[in-house]
C-alpha cells in the first residue's frame, strides 16, 4: 500500500496476476472437482483458493478469486467459462435490441457470494497485506458479448463500432455502470486496491481508443476517485496507448513486456505509480536467468517510489512453481534497500 502511494519502502512489493489459481497443485484438486464459478459461489472455497498463493509464496498482496466476467453473470447474461476457450456467450449482443439485457447490477443482490468471500478473505488476512479486487474493463467484456466469444480479429466488435457506434456508446456507458457498481461494492465489502483490468485493449488504435473506449473509461475512474482506493489501470499490448490511458484516472499504471519498464514510466510520469512488468514466460527459464530478467526490471525502475513488481501478463498455467518462487524470491533479494529504513522511521 505504501508503494501504491508512491511513498518509501523498504524494498519493492511483488504480487502476480493469476497468482490465485492456475498454477498451483493444490488449486488444481479444487478444480478437478467444481468450476471456476462453482468455486466462486462458496465463499469458503473462494477463499481457501484466494490465499494459497500467499502461504505458498507469501506474496505481498492477495487478489480475489474471481472472472472478468462475474458482473455479467450477476445481471443475467447466458454464459459459459469453456475449458481451454474462455467466456462464451449463449446470445451475443449485436443490435440495440441487445441492449436491454444489459441491466444495472446489484452486486448485494445479484452477486452476494462474492462479497461474502472479500469479507472472509480479509478476516483470514487480519491487515497483514493488502486485498485487491479487480474488473473487467468494458472494452474487453463488449469484445465478449459482441463476438460471442474469445477472438483474434475483434471484426464483429470493431464492425459494430464503426457502422452502429450509437449503439456501441450505449453498449459501453451500459457496463461502465455495472462496472462501477461491482468496484464500488468491491470496495465496501474491504477490499483495499481496485484494478481495471483490459485484456484485449491493445487491438485498437489510439484513434479508435479516443473515439471509442476512452469515455466510458474515464466515467469509471472518475466515479470510483471518492472511495479513496489506489485504482490499477492495466491492458495488454498497450504501449501505443500508453499516452493517452496515463490520463485516464488510474493512479498506478501496469505495463507489459512488450515496453520497457524505464521507457513506460518515462510515457505515463513519474508522478503515477507502475506495476510490472516481467515476461510471464521468463518463468519457465533457469533460474540465474530468471534472476538477470527480475534484475534488469528493478534497475530499471531505479528505486523511484511507486514500483509495484508484477508480470506482464498473468501466469501461464504450465508455470513451474519453482519459477514462481524463484522470481519472488529475486524480487524480494535484490530490490532491498537499506536507505529506505531511516525514511520509514521519519514517517512513522
Amino acid at each position: 500500500m505504501r508503494a501504491a502511494r508512491r511513498l518509501p519502502v523498504e524494498r519493492t512489493p511483488v504480487w502476480f496476476m493469476r497468482q490465485a489459481g492456475r498454477v498451483l497443485p493444490e488449486y488444481r484438486a479444487v478444480r478437478e472437482r467444481m468450476t471456476l464459478l462453482e468455486i466462486c459461489r462458496h465463499p469458503e472455497l473462494c477463499t481457501e483458493v484466494t490465499l494459497q498463493p500467499i502461504r505458498r509464496f507469501e506474496m505481498d498482496a492477495a487478489i480475489l478469486f474471481a472472472d472478468l466476467m462475474h458482473p455479467l453473470v450477476g445481471i443475467g447474461i447466458d454464459l459459459e467459462l469453456a475449458e481451454h476457450v474462455g467466456p462464451v456467450i449463449a446470445e451475443p449482443v449485436r443490435t440495440e435490441a441487445d441492449l436491454a439485457r444489459i441491466r444495472p447490477l446489484d452486486t448485494g443482490a445479484d452477486l452476494p457470494y462474492m462479497l461474502e468471500s472479500i469479507r472472509l478473505i480479509k478476516r483470514e488476512l487480519a491487515g497483514r497485506i493488502p486485498l485487491i479486487g479487480f474488473v473487467g474493463a468494458p472494452f474487453t467484456l463488449a469484445s465478449y458479448l459482441v463476438e460471442g466469444k474469445p477472438s483474434r480479429d475483434f471484426v464483429k466488435t470493431k464492425t459494430l463500432m464503426y457502422s452502429h457506434p450509437d449503439t456501441w456508446h450505449a453498449l459501453m456507458s451500459r457496463l461502465a455502470g455495472v462496472i462501477v457498481s461491482f468496484a464500488r461494492a468491491q470496495v465496501d465489502a474491504g477490499v483495499d486496491v481496485i484494478q481495471v483490468f483490459d485484456s484485449w485493449i491493445g487491438c485498437v488504435s489510439p484513434q479508435d481508443y479516443e473515439r471509442f473506449v476512452r469515455p466510458s473509461v474515464q466515467r469509471i475512474f472518475a466515479e470510483l476517485e471518492p472511495l479513496g482506493v489506489p485504482m490499477i489501470h492495466f491492458g495488454v499490448n498497450t504501449a501505443m496507448l500508453l499516452p493517452q490511458m496515463k490520463d485516464d484516472g488510474g493512479t498506478i499504471l501496469g505495463a507489459d513486456w512488450r515496453i520497457p519498464l524505464d521507457e513506460a514510466w518515462r510515457t505515463i510520469g513519474h508522478e503515477k505509480g507502475i506495476q510490472g512488468n516481467l515476461d510471464p514466460a521468463v518463468l519457465f527459464a533457469p533460474p540465474d536467468v530468471i534472476d538477470a530478467a527480475v534484475k534488469d526490471v528493478l534497475a530499471r525502475a531505479a528505486n523511484r517510489p511507486g514500483h509495484i513488481f508484477n508480470l506482464g501478463h498473468g501466469l501461464h498455467p504450465q508455470t513451474p512453481v519453482e519459477g514462481v518462487q524463484r522470481a519472488v524470491d529475486a524480487v524480494r533479494k535484490l530490490s532491498a534497500r537499506a536507505s529506505a529504513g531511516a525514511e520509514l522511521a521519519g514517517a512513522r
